[in-house]
Formats: C-alpha cells, structure tokens, sequence
C-alpha cells in the first residue's frame, strides 16, 4: 500500500488563516476560497452554524463568499442536501500527473492534513488560542482508493463536484473503496477528530517542520524529494500538494493506527 499525505484546506495563500480545531476536537478543514466554484461557506455547516459564520468569529476582518469543496468526505456539512451525494476527491494537472506516474491507485491511501490551530470560546465567541506552538500540520481525513474515473462522462455523474466541470484530459476523481482494509469496521473514507498522534509538526517547531518518523524519509518518498530542515525534524519545502510514501516497513501499521 502506499500512502498519500494530501495536503488541503486554508493556508496562508488561500483562506489566509488555520482551520479551526474547534474546542470538541472536532478537525474542521476549511476549504479555500474559489471564484469559480458553486458552493459557499455559507452552504456549509457544521453544529448549526455555516462556515461563514464561524470564520467570522474567527478572523472578522475577511468575507469568505464562493469555496472549493474538495476532498468532499465530510457528510451532511451541505445545508442543501444532494441527492445521491458520494463522497470524491479531484486531481488535476501536475498534481494529477505526479500520482499518476507514481503508480497510485486502487487500494492505495490518502491522508489529508492542512493547517489547524486550536480554538476556544471566550464570552460566547470562537476565538483562535495564540502562540507559536498552536499552529500544526495534523492529518484530518483519509481516503483508501476503490476507484480512479478519468473519462469524462463518468466524471459528469458528481455533478456537484467542482472537478465535475474540468474538461482537461489529466483531470480525475478518486472514489473510496466501501470498507477500509485496515479496519473493516471502517468506511473506505472518513474525517478525524483531534489527537496527537495525527499531528505531523514536530513539537516547538514550526508547522512545516514535521517528527522524522522513518517511512516518511527522503528514500521513501516519490520524486526524490530532500529533507531541508535546518537541524532536527523533516521538512520538505516548496509548493505540493501530494506528498507519496512507497511501502515501507512501519508505514502500513503507523496509518492504520492513525484512522482508527
């Protein structure tokens, strides 16, 4: 199996701010902003506020209007419900190109992580909690891979996919398998909550200064990337979206204990 590390949700290019860590452990991944896209934050829910509520609170000074909903894993977050909603994940381009040379696919997984920071309620408002440690990469959802649609007509089906609109040759959906083979008691597909062991960031280090957990080496990597922190820990700079491990000894073991 090899394992993905897809990273998604705000940054400080799009969105410009964490997602929130909201004060149940809940992971909520914000996913960025796009002019071109039909879902809104203020379609989007979760505990009864929209999206564009709770980033209000959180960084009043921006309006969040249209967002690209992609991984599309978290059910029921749509205040409009679509009938028969799937959950799929779009690639595209180079993105698509580097997992598609590196042999991804079926059964295969994918790991999403972003940018959170912790928040906290202080006279009945969300506030994000400061400091320099509070800011993480953390994964925050998973896709095990049943299957890769790359003809177009196929792709139409999500309708309600942003990547349902694409007409490049290179553009495809991933769509889960039913069950996870790592735990069978598991959907093919899910969100996780906050915990420890699914942060990435090295402890007192900035976020993109990840733990040298040993599968996630340079020799394991797709595209012979490098490690460039400076000192300890393991940082792989530049843009990416798709980070790909080979099957490496520990890997399999260290994901299923990160979705359980």
């Amino acid at each position: 199996m090899k394992v993905i590390l897809s990273r998604k949700g705000f940054d400080s290019s799009n969105g410009g701010c964490p997602s929130p860590i909201m004060p149940d452990g809940t992971l909520l991944s914000m996913p960025i902003p796009s002019d071109y896209d039909k879902d809104t934050f203020d379609g989007l829910q979760y505990n009864g506020y929209t999206y564009s509520e709770i980033l209000k609170q959180l960084k009043p000074s921006k309006v969040y209007d249209r967002c690209h909903v992609d991984p599309d894993i978290r059910e029921g977050n749509r205040i409009k419900v679509i009938p028969g909603w799937k959950p799929a994940f779009g690639q595209i381009n180079a993105a698509q190109g580097l997992l598609r040379n590196a042999g991804v696919g079926k059964g295969d997984l994918f790991l999403f992580f972003g940018w959170f920071r912790k928040t906290e309620y202080r006279n009945g408002r969300l506030h994000f909690i400061s400091g320099h440690s509070t800011d993480v990469h953390i994964i925050y959802g998973y896709m095990e891979i049943g299957d890769v649609v790359t003809h177009k007509q196929d792709i139409a089906e999500y309708s309600w996919h942003p990547h349902a609109s694409y007409t490049s040759c290179t553009n495809a959906i991933y769509i889960p398998a039913d069950r996870s083979s790592l735990d069978g008691a598991k959907k093919g597909y899910g969100t996780l909550d906050y915990r420890e062991d699914r942060v990435l960031t090295l402890n007192g280090c900035n976020r993109g200064t990840w733990k040298e957990l040993p599968f996630l080496m340079p020799e394991h990597i797709y595209g012979n990337k490098k490690n460039s922190a400076q000192g300890k820990g393991l940082y792989y700079s530049g843009i990416w979206q798709e980070l790909v491990i080979n099957d490496s000894p520990g890997l399999t073991e260290w994901a299923r204990s990160v979705i359980m």
